[in-house]
């Protein structure tokens, strides 16, 4: 295995437990509905890790193209996320940049 899969692929495993533990802490928040957006992104982002995972370890012809957008969601979601002062978020939005960053450099 090459060393940007390997990065790539436990990125998006981080994410994907990031995003999780974020959209689980974000409902038990007080103003759930101020956190609506960020519950919104975790899931998207949470959805493409897993999914990109998947395509990855089954080698997917696809996957220059799901990582892409798996970059482009968890960039979204770490611009949601920064916005927040819960710790949950800011792990949060530190894991999705560095899963952008490392699918970037994957599909390069």
């Amino acid at each position: 295995m090459n060393s940007k899969f390997e990065e790539c692929l436990q990125a998006c495993i981080e994410c994907l437990e990031a995003c999780n533990t974020c959209f689980d802490a974000c409902l038990r928040e007080d103003d759930v509905k101020m956190m609506a957006e960020c519950i919104r992104l975790d899931r998207e982002c949470a959805d493409i890790c897993s999914y990109t995972i998947d395509a990855l370890t089954r080698q997917s012809p696809f996957d220059t193209r799901i990582v892409s957008l798996c970059a482009e969601i968890c960039e979204r979601c770490a611009e949601e996320c920064g916005k927040h002062d819960h710790e949950h978020c800011q792990k949060c939005a530190e894991a999705c940049r560095k899963c952008a960053e490392a699918c970037r450099q994957f599909a390069a």
